[in-house]
């Protein structure tokens, strides 16, 4: 969703039911706001919300960052 502002925002939902308890959480949300961080200049003006899924519970750290890059691919962040 554009937001008409200067710059991509970040929205995240990382529930206990989908990832479970405070340790693998707080781990999925660092891991999104340092992708987020780095790539903010890249993305175009939107709001991002990011719906973490069950998958990440399991998932290493290079398998959420690969996922996380395809989908700033898929909203058209710049190379």
């Amino acid at each position: 969703m554009e937001n008409g502002g200067a710059g991509a925002r970040l929205g995240m939902a990382v529930s206990v039911r989908a990832i479970g308890g405070a340790v693998t959480r707080n781990r999925v949300r660092r891991l999104i706001r340092e992708h987020f961080r780095l790539h903010r200049q890249k993305l175009p003006a939107v709001d991002l919300f990011v719906t973490a899924r069950e998958g990440a519970k399991t998932a290493t750290n290079a398998e959420i960052r690969a996922s996380l890059e395809r989908l700033c691919r898929e909203i058209g962040a710049k190379p």
